[in-house]
């Protein structure tokens, strides 16, 4: 059964769709989008696209409304989120994007947090077992990251053991 997703109420706020001039305002509009992407991806499991598919996605088009994000705030949405770590762009021009709904740092730490909790220090195992494997069943699902995160969760916990906890 999939999961509806329930919308935050400055979705159906026509404003919302038009970031505002007031610097105060403008931050707390930043902070709704970044909120909502995040919500969006992590829930739609969608870890990449391009900005303008994104554009096109209910997630910045209120076809209700008949309101869109211009693509120009977009980018301004989504280097926010570049900013607190969640995204990273894919191309020098920008145009698409990895969207990380828990920054590299956090999956690691629940990495290696279950890597100690269950007894696993100094064993080898794959990302597969790690994202499907039975050892993990138990932890509700929590390390569903697509695999085009794989490669920031890898390197931040080799960064970690390499250098953090010796």
């Amino acid at each position: 059964m999939a999961m509806s997703f329930e919308w935050p109420w400055q979705y159906r706020f026509p404003p919302f769709f038009t970031l505002q001039p007031n610097v105060d305002t403008r931050q707390k509009q930043l902070a709704a989008w970044c909120s909502l992407v995040l919500s969006f991806c992590r829930l739609h499991k969608q870890s990449s696209m391009t900005v303008m598919e994104a554009q096109e996605s209910p997630l910045f088009n209120n076809v209700k409304l008949q309101r869109k994000l211009p693509v120009e705030s977009i980018q301004i949405v989504l280097e926010e989120l570049r900013k607190k770590g969640n995204l990273e762009w894919l191309d020098k021009s920008k145009s698409s994007f990895l969207i990380m709904w828990r920054r590299p740092e956090e999956w690691g730490k629940l990495i290696y947090q279950w890597v100690s909790r269950s007894g696993q220090n100094n064993s080898v195992f794959t990302l597969y077992e790690l994202t499907n494997g039975e050892d993990t069943e138990d932890e509700g699902n929590a390390f569903p990251f697509p695999p085009t995160v794989h490669f920031f969760c890898c390197c931040f916990v080799l960064f970690c053991f390499c250098f953090c906890f010796f």
